[in-house]
Parts: structure tokens; C-alpha cells; sequence
């Protein structure tokens, strides 16, 4: 029970994550960018002489080596590959890395939200758990829908006054 508790949590995690932060658009527009980047880089690159980058594939793994500052990519030789790959680094970086931050101070801001759209998840979050809940729960479940269906005839009530 505890491990699928675990996977039950993990799971919620990933679905809020791809959900209320841009964590999977910024990976998406990060990946086409780096295609489109090397793309550009192994087309200015292929005819230079003494390239160190010879092929797409290597073209790939430039893209890779170049944004993550681990300093291990080789240096383009034509200038428009240089400009290509320096724009690159700063493109890719800033995405990267603002993914990351992003995604963090968004899912960590979350719960900061409006009080009503918390409840509303807590709500919605209950009902697709609903075949795990025990008949205590469900019960206290409906005590609390029955509260609130309470609370929503009396302030429509108050509004048509």
C-alpha cells in the first residue's frame, strides 16, 4: 500500500507539473530549437575547412555540449557557424534554465493560489479517488457536498433578493 502511495503521489506530481507549470512547451520548443540550431550549424559547417563538425549527428551533440556549459563542444570554424552556435548557447541557456526555474517557482506557487480554485482541485482530486476511499470517507464526502449545496441555494437566494 505505502509503494502505491508513492506512485499514486509520483504520478500526481508529473500530471501537475505537465499541467499548471510550462514545463512540457518550453521542452518541446527547447528540443525543435536545438534540431533547427544544429540544422544550422552542420549546413554552415559541412563545407569549412578543418570543420570539427562533420555530420548531423555531431551537429546534435554540439547543440548539447555548447548550451550546457560543460565546455567539451568543439569550437565551429566558418563565422556563420560561429554565429549560429553563439546565438544558440544564449537561446538554449536561457530556455533551459528558465525551464527549470519556471517549473519550480510554479509548481512551488500553487498553492499560493485563490482559496476557491485550491478547494476546487481538492474537490476534483477526491472525485478520481473515489474507488479507493473507504465508506467513512465517502461519507464524510457527502456531508461535505451536502454542506455545499447548502451554502450555494443560500447565496443564490441572497442574490435574487
Amino acid at each position: 500500500m505505502r509503494r502505491t502511495k508513492r506512485h499514486t503521489r509520483f504520478k500526481r506530481f508529473i500530471r501537475d507539473v505537465s499541467l499548471h507549470t510550462p514545463f512540457i512547451k518550453m521542452i518541446i520548443l527547447l528540443i525543435i530549437l536545438w534540431v533547427g540550431f544544429s540544422a544550422g550549424l552542420y549546413l554552415a559547417e559541412r563545407t569549412a575547412d578543418g570543420a570539427a563538425i562533420t555530420s548531423f549527428a555531431e551537429a546534435l551533440y554540439w547543440g548539447i555540449a555548447a548550451f550546457s556549459t560543460a565546455g567539451i563542444a568543439d569550437t565551429p570554424q566558418s563565422n556563420i557557424a560561429q554565429l549560429v552556435g553563439g546565438i544558440w548557447i544564449i537561446v538554449g541557456s536561457v530556455l533551459f534554465f528558465g525551464t527549470i526555474v519556471a517549473t519550480i517557482t510554479a509548481y512551488f506557487m500553487g498553492p499560493m493560489q485563490r482559496p476557491a480554485k485550491r478547494i476546487i482541485e481538492t474537490i476534483e482530486y477526491n472525485l478520481e479517488q473515489l474507488d479507493d476511499l473507504t465508506i467513512d470517507e465517502l461519507d464524510l464526502l457527502k456531508e461535505t457536498v451536502d454542506t455545499l449545496i447548502i451554502h450555494v441555494e443560500r447565496l443564490k437566494e441572497k442574490q435574487s433578493k
